[in-house]
Protein backbone atom coordinates (compact mmCIF):
# COMPACT_ATOMS: atom_id res chain seq x y z
CA UNK A 1 0.00 0.00 0.00
CA UNK A 2 2.95 2.26 -0.01
CA UNK A 3 6.61 2.30 -1.32
CA UNK A 4 5.49 1.29 -4.64
CA UNK A 5 5.95 3.18 -8.08
CA UNK A 6 2.67 3.01 -9.77
CA UNK A 7 1.32 4.03 -13.59
CA UNK A 8 -2.63 4.44 -14.20
CA UNK A 9 -3.67 4.79 -17.55
CA UNK A 10 -6.95 6.67 -17.90
CA UNK A 11 -5.76 8.48 -14.65
CA UNK A 12 -7.22 12.07 -15.09
CA UNK A 13 -10.51 11.71 -13.87
CA UNK A 14 -13.22 9.22 -12.75
CA UNK A 15 -11.65 6.27 -10.44
CA UNK A 16 -8.63 6.55 -11.96
CA UNK A 17 -8.17 9.82 -10.77
CA UNK A 18 -9.60 9.03 -7.30
CA UNK A 19 -7.00 6.25 -6.63
CA UNK A 20 -3.96 8.18 -8.57
CA UNK A 21 -4.36 11.00 -5.54
CA UNK A 22 -5.26 8.06 -3.00
CA UNK A 23 -2.05 5.60 -3.40
CA UNK A 24 -0.05 8.99 -3.45
CA UNK A 25 -1.33 10.27 -0.85
CA UNK A 26 -0.49 6.90 1.11
CA UNK A 27 3.41 7.31 0.06
CA UNK A 28 3.72 6.02 -3.28
CA UNK A 29 4.75 7.54 -6.68
CA UNK A 30 2.43 7.70 -9.39
CA UNK A 31 2.23 8.07 -12.74
CA UNK A 32 -0.92 9.31 -14.36
CA UNK A 33 -1.50 8.80 -18.22
CA UNK A 34 -3.80 10.76 -20.26
CA UNK A 35 -4.46 12.42 -23.66
CA UNK A 36 -5.03 16.01 -22.20
CA UNK A 37 -1.22 17.51 -21.53
CA UNK A 38 -2.54 20.61 -20.29
CA UNK A 39 -4.95 18.57 -17.80
CA UNK A 40 -1.70 16.26 -16.56
CA UNK A 41 -0.18 19.22 -15.76
CA UNK A 42 -3.21 20.86 -13.97
CA UNK A 43 -3.70 17.44 -11.81
CA UNK A 44 0.04 17.01 -11.00
CA UNK A 45 1.08 20.79 -10.41
CA UNK A 46 -0.26 20.83 -6.66
CA UNK A 47 1.25 17.10 -6.32
CA UNK A 48 4.96 16.80 -5.83
CA UNK A 49 5.89 12.77 -6.80
CA UNK A 50 2.85 12.73 -8.82
CA UNK A 51 3.93 12.69 -12.89
CA UNK A 52 1.69 13.01 -15.78
CA UNK A 53 2.49 11.71 -19.31
CA UNK A 54 1.04 11.81 -21.93
CA UNK A 55 -0.78 8.34 -23.67
CA UNK A 56 -2.70 8.20 -26.84
CA UNK A 57 -4.08 4.40 -26.96
CA UNK A 58 -5.32 4.85 -30.54
CA UNK A 59 -1.54 6.16 -31.28
CA UNK A 60 0.82 3.23 -31.14
CA UNK A 61 3.66 5.17 -31.53
CA UNK A 62 1.95 6.84 -28.31
CA UNK A 63 2.41 3.78 -25.77
CA UNK A 64 5.91 3.16 -27.28
CA UNK A 65 7.30 6.47 -26.43
CA UNK A 66 5.79 6.02 -23.00
CA UNK A 67 7.23 2.97 -22.42
CA UNK A 68 10.97 4.38 -22.97
CA UNK A 69 10.58 7.42 -20.56
CA UNK A 70 8.69 5.23 -18.22
CA UNK A 71 11.91 3.09 -18.58
CA UNK A 72 14.47 5.71 -18.34
CA UNK A 73 12.77 8.00 -15.49
CA UNK A 74 10.54 5.75 -13.60
CA UNK A 75 12.83 1.99 -13.76
CA UNK A 76 11.86 0.92 -10.54
CA UNK A 77 8.06 0.87 -11.69
CA UNK A 78 6.38 -2.47 -10.18
CA UNK A 79 2.36 -1.70 -10.39
CA UNK A 80 0.43 -0.76 -13.64
CA UNK A 81 -3.23 -0.18 -13.24
CA UNK A 82 -4.74 -0.69 -16.76
CA UNK A 83 -8.04 1.59 -16.14
CA UNK A 84 -8.92 3.39 -19.43
CA UNK A 85 -12.09 2.58 -20.89
CA UNK A 86 -14.99 4.15 -22.75
CA UNK A 87 -18.64 3.37 -22.70
CA UNK A 88 -20.98 4.14 -25.13
CA UNK A 89 -24.96 3.33 -25.10
CA UNK A 90 -25.58 1.16 -29.07
CA UNK A 91 -29.16 0.54 -30.43
CA UNK A 92 -28.95 -2.36 -32.42
CA UNK A 93 -32.30 -2.23 -33.89
CA UNK A 94 -32.06 1.86 -35.25
CA UNK A 95 -31.82 2.30 -39.24
CA UNK A 96 -28.46 2.58 -40.10
CA UNK A 97 -26.81 0.84 -37.18
CA UNK A 98 -22.99 -0.20 -37.95
CA UNK A 99 -20.06 -1.19 -35.59
CA UNK A 100 -18.26 1.92 -35.94
CA UNK A 101 -19.20 2.76 -31.75
CA UNK A 102 -18.38 -0.82 -31.02
CA UNK A 103 -15.18 -1.34 -32.55
CA UNK A 104 -13.95 1.90 -30.68
CA UNK A 105 -14.69 0.54 -27.72
CA UNK A 106 -13.30 -3.00 -28.22
CA UNK A 107 -10.42 -0.65 -29.24
CA UNK A 108 -10.08 1.04 -25.87
CA UNK A 109 -11.32 -1.38 -23.67
CA UNK A 110 -9.80 -4.72 -24.50
CA UNK A 111 -6.72 -3.98 -26.98
CA UNK A 112 -5.93 -0.67 -24.72
CA UNK A 113 -5.34 -3.04 -21.83
CA UNK A 114 -3.71 -6.17 -23.95
CA UNK A 115 -1.57 -3.06 -25.55
CA UNK A 116 -0.66 -1.56 -22.10
CA UNK A 117 0.12 -5.00 -21.06
CA UNK A 118 2.00 -6.61 -22.86
CA UNK A 119 4.56 -3.17 -22.93
CA UNK A 120 5.02 -3.26 -19.64
CA UNK A 121 5.14 -6.88 -18.69
CA UNK A 122 8.91 -6.50 -19.39
CA UNK A 123 9.58 -4.34 -17.02
CA UNK A 124 7.47 -5.73 -14.00
CA UNK A 125 8.50 -9.55 -13.94
CA UNK A 126 11.75 -7.90 -12.65
CA UNK A 127 10.25 -5.95 -10.10
CA UNK A 128 10.09 -7.81 -6.14
CA UNK A 129 6.25 -7.51 -5.43
CA UNK A 130 4.62 -6.23 -8.79
CA UNK A 131 1.33 -6.17 -9.46
CA UNK A 132 -1.15 -5.94 -12.52
CA UNK A 133 -4.74 -4.67 -11.99
CA UNK A 134 -7.14 -3.38 -14.83
CA UNK A 135 -10.90 -2.43 -14.62
CA UNK A 136 -13.86 -4.63 -15.33
CA UNK A 137 -17.32 -4.56 -14.23
CA UNK A 138 -19.79 -6.70 -13.01
CA UNK A 139 -21.55 -5.85 -16.03
CA UNK A 140 -19.79 -8.54 -17.55
CA UNK A 141 -21.94 -11.15 -15.61
CA UNK A 142 -24.91 -9.20 -16.55
CA UNK A 143 -25.40 -6.84 -18.97
CA UNK A 144 -27.12 -3.63 -19.26
CA UNK A 145 -28.33 -4.58 -22.87
CA UNK A 146 -28.44 -0.63 -24.27
CA UNK A 147 -24.51 -0.72 -23.80
CA UNK A 148 -24.27 -4.28 -25.30
CA UNK A 149 -20.10 -3.73 -26.36
CA UNK A 150 -18.99 -2.49 -23.39
CA UNK A 151 -20.45 -5.14 -21.21
CA UNK A 152 -18.86 -7.58 -23.68
CA UNK A 153 -15.53 -6.34 -23.26
CA UNK A 154 -15.62 -6.35 -19.55
CA UNK A 155 -16.53 -10.18 -19.80
CA UNK A 156 -13.67 -10.83 -21.88
CA UNK A 157 -11.22 -8.55 -19.38
CA UNK A 158 -12.47 -10.97 -17.05
CA UNK A 159 -11.83 -14.23 -18.78
CA UNK A 160 -8.67 -13.15 -20.10
CA UNK A 161 -7.35 -11.38 -16.18
CA UNK A 162 -8.20 -15.77 -15.06
CA UNK A 163 -5.54 -16.67 -17.67
CA UNK A 164 -3.01 -13.86 -17.45
CA UNK A 165 -3.56 -14.78 -13.47
CA UNK A 166 -3.05 -18.59 -14.01
CA UNK A 167 0.49 -18.08 -16.79
CA UNK A 168 1.78 -15.56 -14.26
CA UNK A 169 1.76 -17.57 -11.18
CA UNK A 170 5.17 -18.75 -11.09
CA UNK A 171 6.74 -15.37 -11.75
CA UNK A 172 5.05 -13.97 -9.44
CA UNK A 173 3.04 -10.81 -10.85
CA UNK A 174 -0.18 -10.75 -8.86
CA UNK A 175 -2.99 -9.80 -11.16
CA UNK A 176 -6.15 -8.18 -9.73
CA UNK A 177 -9.69 -7.20 -10.81
CA UNK A 178 -11.37 -3.88 -10.18
CA UNK A 179 -14.85 -4.41 -10.88
CA UNK A 180 -16.68 -1.30 -9.82
CA UNK A 181 -20.43 -0.88 -9.33
CA UNK A 182 -22.60 1.99 -11.27
CA UNK A 183 -20.02 4.83 -9.53
CA UNK A 184 -20.30 8.52 -10.01
CA UNK A 185 -18.01 9.30 -12.82
CA UNK A 186 -18.55 10.99 -16.36
CA UNK A 187 -17.90 7.10 -17.73
CA UNK A 188 -21.61 7.40 -19.65
CA UNK A 189 -21.93 11.25 -19.51
CA UNK A 190 -22.58 14.13 -16.81
CA UNK A 191 -26.08 12.73 -15.70
CA UNK A 192 -24.07 9.69 -14.18
CA UNK A 193 -22.04 12.14 -11.81
CA UNK A 194 -24.64 13.65 -9.86
CA UNK A 195 -26.77 10.38 -10.29
CA UNK A 196 -28.02 9.65 -6.95
CA UNK A 197 -28.22 5.65 -7.71
CA UNK A 198 -24.60 5.56 -8.53
CA UNK A 199 -22.06 5.41 -5.73
CA UNK A 200 -19.60 8.49 -4.66
CA UNK A 201 -16.31 7.68 -5.71
CA UNK A 202 -15.03 9.16 -2.66
CA UNK A 203 -17.02 6.23 -0.96
CA UNK A 204 -16.18 3.54 -3.62
CA UNK A 205 -12.30 4.37 -3.30
CA UNK A 206 -12.30 4.56 0.24
CA UNK A 207 -14.29 0.51 0.65
CA UNK A 208 -11.07 -0.49 -2.49
CA UNK A 209 -8.26 0.36 -0.51
CA UNK A 210 -9.56 -1.19 2.44
CA UNK A 211 -10.22 -4.41 0.62
CA UNK A 212 -6.32 -3.85 -1.11
CA UNK A 213 -5.33 -3.57 2.68
CA UNK A 214 -6.87 -6.46 4.05
CA UNK A 215 -5.67 -8.23 0.88
CA UNK A 216 -9.19 -9.03 0.61
CA UNK A 217 -9.52 -9.70 -3.25
CA UNK A 218 -10.40 -13.27 -3.15
CA UNK A 219 -9.65 -15.09 -6.87
CA UNK A 220 -8.05 -11.77 -7.58
CA UNK A 221 -11.32 -10.11 -7.46
CA UNK A 222 -11.48 -6.74 -5.87
CA UNK A 223 -15.28 -6.77 -4.98
CA UNK A 224 -17.11 -4.02 -2.95
CA UNK A 225 -19.98 -4.88 -1.01
CA UNK A 226 -22.65 -2.81 -3.20
CA UNK A 227 -22.50 -5.05 -5.90
CA UNK A 228 -21.87 -8.64 -4.92
CA UNK A 229 -25.34 -9.31 -5.75
CA UNK A 230 -24.92 -8.97 -9.57
CA UNK A 231 -21.61 -10.87 -9.92
CA UNK A 232 -23.05 -13.66 -7.88
CA UNK A 233 -26.60 -13.47 -9.47
CA UNK A 234 -26.31 -16.38 -11.34
CA UNK A 235 -24.96 -18.87 -8.76
CA UNK A 236 -27.67 -17.75 -5.87
CA UNK A 237 -30.21 -17.98 -8.53
CA UNK A 238 -31.29 -14.15 -9.20
CA UNK A 239 -30.13 -13.43 -12.74
CA UNK A 240 -33.41 -13.01 -14.27
CA UNK A 241 -35.01 -11.20 -11.73
CA UNK A 242 -31.54 -8.73 -11.48
CA UNK A 243 -31.95 -8.44 -15.37
CA UNK A 244 -34.76 -7.46 -15.68
CA UNK A 245 -34.47 -4.84 -13.27
CA UNK A 246 -31.75 -3.41 -15.10
CA UNK A 247 -33.13 -4.27 -18.30
CA UNK A 248 -37.06 -3.27 -18.13
CA UNK A 249 -38.83 -4.40 -20.81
Amino acid sequence: MTGNTILITGGTSGIGRALAEAFHDRGNRVIITGRRVSLLDEITAGRPGLAGMPLDLDNPHSLTHLVSDVRARFPELNVLFANAGISRPEDMTAEGWDVSSAQSIVETNIMGVLRVTAAFLPLLKNQPGATIMATSSNLAFIPRADFPTYCATKAFLHSWLQSLRHQLRAIPVAVLELAPPYVQTELTGDRQVSDPRAMPVAAYVAEVLQLLEAENHPGGEVLVERDRARRWAERDGRYDEIFAAMNPS
